[in-house]
């Protein structure tokens, strides 16, 4: 069955149902990472369940965890640590790497050899490798995980955006641009990053869902967030041990993790061509 396109005539492209969807998704999750602390029932070390891992009931939407707190408030608390450290992270990430993209291609020679032999031997690390060895060496905070997670997936993201703005810098308005003498910011802000930002965005909510799924393994291993905080990979580790019992615990946050991942893939998916493949 083929999905309804919805038309936009403001805006001279058609937005796919499903991705409206999983738009109103994404947005959901980034209003829960905003106003949780405010909408949370309980605080999140309140034990009000004398059950462990209780089931979902009137006075408890998700259930209780393994110490017996509500784990609907301790997701919504969650929510915060997982979306804002990895959108924080991606940002930092992608920043970095596109600037350093269009910088190397533009300015090509040495510098682009050496920057691009640097960023591909950080690349071939295994990211979880890494991360597992750098949070190991020198603790685990947020500052920490922001910043490790921001230079695992710099250099994927300035190997995508050399690709693009190699590509713009061969165009015939970039040449014009060199020959009436612009500068090298000129061709790199004015130039090549307004016609490469759709792809740009597009690689951004891709290397997000990377970091969330980086992010929640490493507090799955107890190596991410540290208590009393808790991410949804945390979340997850801290109840396991309701996994036979098919504890609301454990798969409310597993169902979180994926719902979020699963709508920014949609979206992007699902962008407009306009949007997603100019370059």
């Amino acid at each position: 069955m083929s999905q309804m396109p919805v038309s936009s005539p403001r805006f001279g492209f058609r937005i796919n149902t499903t991705g409206i969807v999983a738009g109103l998704i994404i947005l959901f999750w980034a209003l829960v990472a905003i106003a949780g602390p405010s909408i949370a029932p309980y605080a999140p070390g309140d034990i009000v369940d004398f059950d462990f891992y209780g089931p979902i009931s009137e006075k408890l939407w998700l259930g209780s965890d393994y110490l017996g707190r509500d784990i609907f408030s301790r997701i919504l608390l969650g929510t915060r640590y997982t979306v804002g450290i990895s959108f924080a992270a991606v940002c930092i990430a992608c920043f970095s790497g596109v600037v350093l993209g269009m910088t190397a291609a533009v300015t090509g020679g040495w510098f682009d050899t050496v920057l691009s032999r640097v960023l591909d031997a950080l690349n071939s690390i295994p990211s979880k490798l890494f991360g597992l060895v750098m949070v190991a060496a020198i603790g685990s905070s947020i500052p920490v995980l922001i910043g490790l997670l921001a230079v695992i997936y710099t250099p994927g993201s300035y190997r995508f955006a050399r690709a693009l703005a190699v590509n713009c810098n061969t165009m015939d308005y970039v040449t014009v641009a060199r020959a009436r003498g612009e500068r090298t910011l000129y061709l790199i802000f004015q130039e090549i990053l307004p016609n490469i930002t759709g792809p740009v965005l597009a690689d951004l909510g891709l290397r997000f869902v990377f970091i969330v799924l980086l992010l929640s393994g490493l507090s799955f291993l107890g190596l991410g967030v540290q208590p009393p905080n808790a991410d949804w990979g945390s979340l997850v580790k801290e109840n396991i041990g309701g996994l036979p019992f098919g504890a609301p615990a454990v798969i409310a946050p597993c169902l979180a993790i994926a719902s979020l991942t699963i709508s920014v893939n949609l979206l992007i998916d699902n962008l407009p061509v306009k949007i997603r493949d100019r370059a």
